[in-house]
């Protein structure tokens, strides 16, 4: 993720004071110096750096934290909320009305990802607002953009408005609103224009589209990528035009975020939301406590409980935990699972939401296409095969044609085989652990513990003392 970098630093230098009894103002100044380094190395605003290192300074010198219980966990307090503060305080509102139609347009450069950022704030609404959306095509200088609006509509089932790019972008905005009213779409999202730099021509046109739609929301769609710059084009499009917040994407790249940091304190415009990824489920709200506590490294279980309510239907996996404790949790619960895990997102991502994992995946090879190998694998077994793994494991035969009409290796069967074994192992275990005995800075240990190895002698033959031990 686009913090991960600035996420470690800052977490090193937390380290200096964490678990102190006592700390000197001298403990306060190396830490701060490091939190400083790392915000720059981040490409976030130099003036926005100095005026937070000055007052989390001021805060964490103060005489209560400094000679009170536990100085260090409230000096980590101090910089997460204060981290909250940069990245906007609270959590941009953005609430449809009802029984009207709402219209909200979408600016920004090319290649910051208008167009696919318009599908998925259009699926949002509809999960989570149950609003009835239509897209609008008004990028008219770029073809490709018409095209691709009108196939991310299809695969969405969402119309999509257009009039090729021959038109003229009143003819369009006008026919829009005809069509929503005549189609009863509750949210008309207009995909603009956008040009590879600022220019005036593209602003006073745009200044000219605002004024025909007079939209309930101007999102202004920010490339990660393009690190300070990004806020440098924000200041020019909030001078033009009236924008009420902004969509930061490509937040999965390993950027360094300092756009994010930098842009409510630059230009006063909140981020409503964040694009995670490549695919339509890869986008949410952004909520700036919650991600501050993920650049700490304290996760984000509250977006990992709202992911798994949103997607995960909870006599589903109120069975399957039954039957992993029960013994009897098969290929088709297994397979059940997996297609629950990637509609919550990718499976790096989810894992840094739970504190203390974060750490751990510094060694772990984290990788979604293994997913889909195994969904492959899974599919190349009867269904009896399914219901019944120990079949599998005791015909190396079965193997051998499972691998074959997956295209993958017979060792990868095997290893699916034991990890199957290995997930209804731990769920024995855990139903037996008592909750108090469990880490709350390492949740994952209960899992990662295995049962003692019983290493036994065995008398051999040969010469010398005990035989051999296996």
């Amino acid at each position: 993720m686009a913090f991960d970098q600035l996420s470690d630093r800052i977490q090193m230098a937390l380290r200096r004071v964490r678990g102190k009894g006592r700390l000197t103002e001298q403990d306060i100044d190396t830490m701060m110096r490091e939190i400083r380094l790392s915000l720059l190395e981040a490409d976030v605003n130099f003036k926005v750096v100095k005026q937070f290192t000055k007052d989390v300074k001021e805060q964490a010198k103060d005489e209560k934290i400094l000679k009170g219980l536990n100085p260090s966990q409230q000096v980590v307090k101090v910089v997460h909320d204060a981290l909250t503060e940069l990245l906007g305080g609270e959590t941009s509102v953005f609430s449809l009305e009802k029984k009207r139609r709402n219209t909200i347009m979408l600016a920004g450069l090319q290649g910051s990802g208008k167009t696919t950022t318009a599908a998925k704030l259009a699926k949002h609404l509809m999960k989570n607002q149950q609003a009835q959306p239509m897209l609008v095509a008004l990028d008219i200088y770029r073809p490709a953009a018409v095209e691709q609006l009108q196939s991310l509509g299809e695969k969405l089932d969402i119309p999509v408005y257009d009039e090729g790019t021959d038109a003229a972008f009143e003819s369009i905005v006008k026919g829009a609103f005809k069509v929503a009213e005549d189609k009863g779409c509750d949210v008309l999202i207009f995909d603009t224009a956008g040009r590879l730099h600022i220019d005036e021509t593209m602003m006073e046109e745009l200044k000219k589209v605002e004024a025909l739609i007079d939209p309930d929301e101007s999102l202004l769609v920010l490339d990660a990528m393009t690190g300070q710059d990004a806020v440098s084009v924000a200041e020019h499009f909030h001078q033009s035009l009236n924008i009420t917040g902004s969509i930061i994407t490509k937040l999965d790249s390993d950027t360094r975020g300092g756009a994010a940091l930098s842009l409510k304190q630059v230009t006063g415009v909140p981020i409503a939301f964040m694009g995670l990824g490549e695919l339509i489920d890869d986008f949410d709200v952004f909520h700036p406590e919650r991600m501050a506590g993920r650049i700490l490294g304290m996760g984000d279980v509250k977006t990992l409980i709202d992911r798994v309510s949103e997607n995960v239907d909870e006599d589903d996996m109120m069975g399957m935990m039954e039957k992993m404790q029960e013994g009897t949790f098969n290929f088709n619960d297994y397979l059940k699972q997996l297609k629950m895990i990637k509609r919550m997102g990718s499976l790096g991502g989810l894992m840094k939401m739970i504190p203390g994992v974060n750490k751990m995946m510094k060694n772990m090879d984290v990788d979604d296409k293994k997913l889909t190998h195994i969904e492959t694998l899974i599919n190349s077994m009867t269904k009896t095969e399914r219901k019944k793994p120990d079949l599998i494991k005791k015909s190396a035969s079965r193997r051998r044609r499972i691998a074959r009409g997956s295209g993958r290796s017979v060792a990868e069967v095997n290893r699916l085989l034991e990890t199957l074994n290995q997930q209804k192992q731990a769920m024995k275990r855990m139903s037996k652990m008592d909750p108090s005995q469990i880490d709350p800075n390492n949740p994952m240990k209960a899992l990662q513990q295995t049962t003692p190895d019983k290493k036994k002698k065995r008398k051999g033959k040969g010469k010398g003392k005990g035989g051999f031990r296996f």
